[in-house]
Protein backbone atom coordinates (compact mmCIF):
# COMPACT_ATOMS: atom_id res chain seq x y z
CA UNK A 1 0.00 0.00 0.00
CA UNK A 2 1.09 3.55 -0.72
CA UNK A 3 -0.42 5.30 2.28
CA UNK A 4 1.29 8.54 3.34
CA UNK A 5 4.06 8.26 0.75
CA UNK A 6 4.95 11.74 -0.44
CA UNK A 7 6.63 12.35 -3.78
CA UNK A 8 7.13 10.08 -6.73
CA UNK A 9 10.70 8.90 -6.31
CA UNK A 10 13.82 9.43 -4.26
CA UNK A 11 15.94 10.01 -7.40
CA UNK A 12 18.49 7.40 -6.34
CA UNK A 13 19.51 9.47 -3.35
CA UNK A 14 18.97 9.39 0.38
CA UNK A 15 16.15 11.51 1.73
CA UNK A 16 18.36 14.33 3.01
CA UNK A 17 20.15 14.58 -0.35
CA UNK A 18 16.84 14.57 -2.23
CA UNK A 19 15.39 17.33 -0.03
CA UNK A 20 18.53 19.45 -0.43
CA UNK A 21 18.51 18.96 -4.21
CA UNK A 22 14.85 19.99 -4.53
CA UNK A 23 15.37 23.00 -2.25
CA UNK A 24 18.31 24.10 -4.40
CA UNK A 25 16.23 23.69 -7.57
CA UNK A 26 13.46 25.79 -6.01
CA UNK A 27 16.00 28.48 -5.10
CA UNK A 28 17.36 28.42 -8.66
CA UNK A 29 13.83 28.80 -10.00
CA UNK A 30 13.32 31.89 -7.84
CA UNK A 31 16.69 33.29 -8.93
CA UNK A 32 16.35 32.71 -12.68
CA UNK A 33 12.51 32.44 -13.11
CA UNK A 34 13.09 29.40 -15.37
CA UNK A 35 15.15 26.23 -15.03
CA UNK A 36 15.81 23.24 -17.26
CA UNK A 37 15.92 19.82 -15.58
CA UNK A 38 14.61 16.27 -15.92
CA UNK A 39 10.85 15.85 -16.10
CA UNK A 40 10.42 14.08 -12.74
CA UNK A 41 12.53 16.66 -10.93
CA UNK A 42 10.58 19.41 -12.67
CA UNK A 43 7.26 18.04 -11.42
CA UNK A 44 8.58 17.76 -7.86
CA UNK A 45 10.14 21.24 -7.77
CA UNK A 46 6.93 22.67 -9.20
CA UNK A 47 5.06 21.49 -6.10
CA UNK A 48 7.63 23.12 -3.82
CA UNK A 49 7.62 26.38 -5.79
CA UNK A 50 3.82 26.57 -5.66
CA UNK A 51 3.96 26.14 -1.89
CA UNK A 52 6.58 28.92 -1.65
CA UNK A 53 4.42 31.31 -3.68
CA UNK A 54 1.48 30.58 -1.37
CA UNK A 55 3.67 31.40 1.63
CA UNK A 56 4.87 34.56 -0.11
CA UNK A 57 1.30 35.73 -0.62
CA UNK A 58 0.60 35.52 3.13
CA UNK A 59 3.28 38.11 3.99
CA UNK A 60 3.51 37.13 7.66
CA UNK A 61 6.58 36.54 9.77
CA UNK A 62 5.57 32.90 10.25
CA UNK A 63 5.24 32.37 6.48
CA UNK A 64 8.64 34.01 5.93
CA UNK A 65 10.23 31.68 8.47
CA UNK A 66 8.61 28.64 6.89
CA UNK A 67 9.91 29.70 3.47
CA UNK A 68 13.37 30.24 5.00
CA UNK A 69 13.55 26.49 5.65
CA UNK A 70 13.51 25.92 1.89
CA UNK A 71 15.14 29.06 0.47
CA UNK A 72 18.33 29.60 2.45
CA UNK A 73 19.56 32.81 0.79
CA UNK A 74 18.27 36.08 2.20
CA UNK A 75 18.19 37.93 -1.15
CA UNK A 76 16.23 35.16 -2.84
CA UNK A 77 13.75 35.10 0.03
CA UNK A 78 13.33 38.85 -0.29
CA UNK A 79 12.80 38.50 -4.05
CA UNK A 80 10.17 35.82 -3.44
CA UNK A 81 8.17 37.94 -1.00
CA UNK A 82 8.64 41.36 -2.65
CA UNK A 83 8.65 40.68 -6.40
CA UNK A 84 7.37 37.22 -7.32
CA UNK A 85 4.51 36.51 -4.89
CA UNK A 86 2.68 39.87 -5.38
CA UNK A 87 2.36 39.06 -9.10
CA UNK A 88 0.12 36.12 -8.20
CA UNK A 89 -2.14 37.82 -5.62
CA UNK A 90 -5.26 37.33 -7.80
CA UNK A 91 -4.41 33.74 -8.73
CA UNK A 92 -5.53 30.81 -6.56
CA UNK A 93 -2.97 28.24 -7.67
CA UNK A 94 -0.98 26.90 -10.58
CA UNK A 95 1.88 29.37 -10.30
CA UNK A 96 4.34 27.26 -12.30
CA UNK A 97 4.23 25.43 -15.61
CA UNK A 98 6.22 22.42 -16.77
CA UNK A 99 6.99 22.23 -20.49
CA UNK A 100 8.46 19.07 -21.99
CA UNK A 101 11.44 19.69 -24.27
CA UNK A 102 12.44 16.24 -25.46
CA UNK A 103 15.24 13.90 -24.48
CA UNK A 104 18.78 14.56 -23.28
CA UNK A 105 21.43 13.47 -25.74
CA UNK A 106 23.71 11.51 -23.42
CA UNK A 107 21.29 9.28 -21.52
CA UNK A 108 17.93 9.95 -23.21
CA UNK A 109 16.41 11.33 -20.00
CA UNK A 110 13.24 13.38 -20.60
CA UNK A 111 14.02 17.09 -20.16
CA UNK A 112 11.56 19.82 -19.15
CA UNK A 113 11.49 23.52 -18.38
CA UNK A 114 9.91 24.81 -15.17
CA UNK A 115 8.88 28.46 -15.19
CA UNK A 116 6.56 30.83 -13.42
CA UNK A 117 3.26 31.49 -15.17
CA UNK A 118 2.86 35.09 -16.27
CA UNK A 119 -0.55 36.67 -16.43
CA UNK A 120 -1.57 37.00 -20.06
CA UNK A 121 -3.82 39.69 -21.47
CA UNK A 122 -7.32 38.76 -22.52
CA UNK A 123 -7.56 37.32 -26.01
CA UNK A 124 -10.19 39.92 -26.95
CA UNK A 125 -7.75 42.81 -26.50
Amino acid sequence: MRHRKKGTTNFGRRKSHKVAMLNNLASSLIKHNRIKTTHKKAKEVSKIADRLITLGKKETLHARRQAKKIVKHKKLLQKLFDEIAPNFKNRDGGYTRVIKLGFRRGDAAPISIVEFVEEELDKSE
